[in-house]
């Protein structure tokens, strides 16, 4: 019997630190909570407590910490984060430059100065030159977009 739990608690050890190795490596608070419901599955799997004891408390930890302090987390820990690149173009407004059309894989538009490819969100829709358009995502490197309303 000890060495079962010795062997459980080796088990929630090994995977304690590999939580918080992928933490230390990512820094992107992705697995702090799972670190913290191994922890106490360790710590349960050092006094005996059953298998399917120290498993509930692994997930209802881990989900309960992830649900409750991740916003919270985010909110204090990104709040310095600034979007670089293309993850600051969604949601601008650019101009066609180059009609664009999905089915002949043309299309470019200016955005912030810079030219960049792009193509519609809707395959079958073909955007004139001239017309402006919001970028609404990024599909390899180039930008995705849809025509203003105003615009039809």
């Amino acid at each position: 019997m000890l060495a079962m739990n010795l062997s459980e608690s080796m088990i929630w050890l090994i995977i304690l630190v590999v939580f918080v190795v992928i933490e230390l490596a990512t820094m992107g608070l992705t697995t702090i909570w799972f670190a913290a419901g191994s922890l106490v599955a360790f710590l349960l799997s050092v006094v005996h407590a059953p298998l399917a004891v120290q498993i509930a408390a692994f997930l209802i930890v881990s989900v309960v910490l992830l649900y409750f302090t991740r916003p919270i987390a985010f909110r204090y820990f990104n709040q310095n984060r600034t979007m670089t690149n293309t993850e600051a173009l969604i949601g601008k407004q650019a101009v066609v430059v180059s009609d664009i059309n999905n089915i002949e894989g043309l299309g470019r538009v200016l955005v912030q100065g810079k030219e960049w490819t792009a193509r519609a969100e809707v395959d079958e829709e073909k955007i004139h030159t001239g017309a402006v358009v919001q970028v609404t995502g990024i599909e390899g490197v180039k930008l995705l977009v849809r025509k203003l309303r105003d615009q039809e």
